[in-house]
């Protein structure tokens, strides 16, 4: 992603999470903070989806429409803030691509795990890539802020020592 593709990225973001709504400013500034992170998915030429993620806090999600004014010195998870694919690409295996490019980056960041908060019934995704929901009392009230059914879920990673070789 480049900062010339944030307009269509802002505009699949209002047509897919109409009740999430975020400004352009947020997609920006994630952008500028973690380029890595942030991918669009662009099959034939044609802006079909995004992801914006980037190294963060354990259990401690972003409120939604904020800015972070910068990363931590020492993250301790790679953070999902949105995947949003069009329905036309939808089923393509472009969420499951997504998935593994971010695990690969948190992996070589050293990060023990993925992490990101499931919303608009998007969990049982989530869950066949390998992420559990978390449930704990001191994420209640933050993930009520993300809408009725919202679930903080983590996706661990293998030990580096646990890959096989190059």
């Amino acid at each position: 992603m480049q900062p010339a593709d944030l307009p269509a990225v802002f505009k699949i973001a209002t047509l897919v999470h109409p009740d999430f709504p975020e400004s352009a400013e947020v997609f920006a500034e994630r952008l500028a903070l973690a380029p890595e992170g942030c991918l669009l998915l662009v099959p034939d030429n044609v802006a079909l989806g995004y992801c914006i993620s980037h190294p963060w806090r354990a259990f401690q999600p972003p409120p939604l429409d904020s800015l972070l004014q910068g990363l931590p010195v020492s993250p301790a998870t790679w953070y999902v803030h949105d995947v949003a694919i069009l329905p036309e690409l939808r089923g393509s295996g472009m969420g499951q691509a997504v998935t593994r490019i971010l695990a690969e980056k948190a992996s070589a960041a050293g990060l023990a795990d993925l992490s990101l908060v499931a919303v608009n019934g998007s969990a049982p995704f989530w869950r066949r890539q390998g992420f559990e929901t978390v449930s704990r009392p001191d994420l209640d009230a933050k993930l009520a802020t993300y809408g009725e059914g919202a679930r903080y879920m983590v996706r661990p990673l293998p030990a580096s020592s646990d890959l096989p070789p190059a």
